[in-house]
């Protein structure tokens, strides 16, 4: 039993430093004043996050609220599923009842084919374009407020976050193919994790747990990779990062996570749109590199070690890619060691 003391005091030990560093990422997250002050101090971010709010809480979600409390409780008056009070003597037959269900089941998908449907893919596009503006801004107004961090990051290698030094712009078409490959590279990887999160929710018993947490990763990371991408920090970079500091970045995504986990999707998504500007801009002015490494410091130089969140996308990923010729192969594997 002695034998083992010395690992369990050192896994106590771990496990109280990533019950911090959990806390640290949420309460970064939780920093939503941030919003307010770039917002007063950028009049286009202003512009940009009202626009946002506009269309994604007002207009998407204001329609899922007069569906649900007005066309619904309308149709259902009109087109009633079941037999009135008094009247079980006289409706002999169910015909009518299905009519009226078929009636009302068939206004709903016009309504949803018609209305819902444009607006979701309207409101994805133009939002996906305005994220991007908002996080342009926002780091604009977060350089203006602290050059020093940008001048001293760029004296080290950068190898986190804070550590991101901006690349030259590409000189030639190889630069420009490289990075169209990286970034071509990332959107598959995270869309293949994306898949990955959607299954882990048919897990039986420990799946919704599972489903909350790779959730919060998931959304923790498009929230820090605006800045990762403006910054020019690579895709390997990045990656080592967030699996080195797995333990911050899962408190960073749980406030995202717990605002939309209960909703039914078409709700989850108008929230999630209204509330991921304000991330965003959490992210664009969260210190993370120095928070994680005071938190080291405190802890006498303790980590957690690197937990390969990616890993199966990266796999599944690299396998669907090796079905291509061995240019392509080779682009890719250029792209990782580069």
């Amino acid at each position: 039993m002695e034998n083992f003391a010395p690992l369990i005091t050192r896994y106590r030990t771990r496990l109280k430093l990533a019950s911090v560093l959990w806390l640290e990422g949420f309460l970064e997250a939780c920093c939503l004043h941030r919003v307010a002050i770039y917002c007063l101090r950028s009049k286009q971010l202003m512009i940009r996050t009202g626009q946002c709010f506009l269309l994604n809480g007002f207009i998407f979600l204001g329609s899922i609220f007069i569906l649900r409390y007005l066309i619904l409780p309308t149709l259902e008056r009109i087109l009633p599923c079941g037999i009135p009070d008094g009247y079980q003597e006289q409706c002999i037959s169910e015909m009518p009842i299905r009519l009226y269900a078929f009636l009302r089941l068939g206004l709903l998908q016009l309504i949803y084919a018609l209305w819902f449907y444009p607006l979701y893919i309207f409101s994805f596009i133009l939002s996906t374009i305005w994220y991007n503006d908002i996080a342009q801004f926002g780091l604009t107004v977060t350089a203006k407020d602290g050059p020093a961090n940008l001048i001293q990051s760029s004296q080290r290698e950068p190898s986190t976050s804070q550590n991101a030094t901006p690349v030259d712009k590409p000189t030639d078409l190889g630069r420009v193919m490289i990075g169209i490959a990286e970034q071509g590279y990332s959107i598959l990887l995270l869309t293949f994790f994306f898949l990955e999160v959607y299954l882990t929710g048919f897990v039986p018993y420990i799946g919704k747990a599972l489903n909350f947490v790779l959730l919060s990763w998931m959304y923790a990371y498009y929230c820090f990779e605006y800045k990762w991408n403006f910054s020019g920090l690579r895709l390997d970079k990045r990656l080592d990062f967030f699996e080195s500091n797995w333990a911050f970045f899962a408190g960073f995504g749980s406030p995202c996570v717990l605002a939309i986990f209960f909703f039914s999707p078409l709700v989850s998504y108008g929230v999630m749109a209204v509330l991921f500007p304000m991330f965003v801009l959490t992210a664009a002015g969260s210190d993370a590199d120095s928070v994680v490494n005071a938190d080291k410091t405190e802890w006498r130089g303790q980590e957690l070690g690197k937990l390969p969140i990616f890993y199966a996308a990266d796999k599944l990923l690299m396998r669907i890619l090796s079905l291509f010729p061995v240019e392509h192969q080779e682009q890719t594997s250029d792209k990782k060691t580069h």
